[in-house]
């Protein structure tokens, strides 16, 4: 037997907004489980699974605390530059101008923008993305 990944969880406060976001992203909304006190809105990209679960709390209006542990999620986009000025026209701004990580030519352009509930997202330019293996960290040796 092996394991998979099935998706990743993050508690929002504007559903709506949400699902827009991530939409514009490509994600598409999938469906929705209910409980007595939340319900999850899970979206997946186009033929992929259920791999982004929504968690919304009823009642809560209380920004929830990202703590200092939580960095991003990666979604890969083909055109940085066009996807940047369809989440301008939802107010999305990016932290800063696109770039090469690391200042390496060698690794696609990437670019971080918050979610309606500030939660980064990474978005790495391309149709796919497998980041390249270095050896040890010089700080390690």
């Amino acid at each position: 037997m092996t394991s998979s990944l099935v998706h990743t969880c993050i508690r929002v406060l504007d559903p709506e907004a949400s699902v827009r976001f991530y939409e514009t992203l490509g994600f598409e909304r999938r469906g929705q489980l209910n409980f007595d006190s939340a319900y999850n809105i899970y979206m997946g990209l186009p033929g992929g699974g259920d791999t982004l679960e929504l968690t919304v709390n009823v009642g809560r209006s209380d920004a929830y605390d990202l703590g200092d542990g939580y960095n991003h999620v990666a979604v890969t986009h083909p055109d940085l530059d066009a996807i940047l000025e369809e989440l301008a026209g939802l107010g999305v701004q990016p932290e800063k101008p696109p770039f090469h990580a690391g200042g390496r030519d060698d690794l696609p352009r990437i670019v971080f923008v918050p979610d309606p509930d500030g939660y980064r997202i990474e978005l790495i330019e391309g149709e796919a993305f497998a980041a390249p293996q270095d050896g040890p960290h010089p700080s390690t040796t």
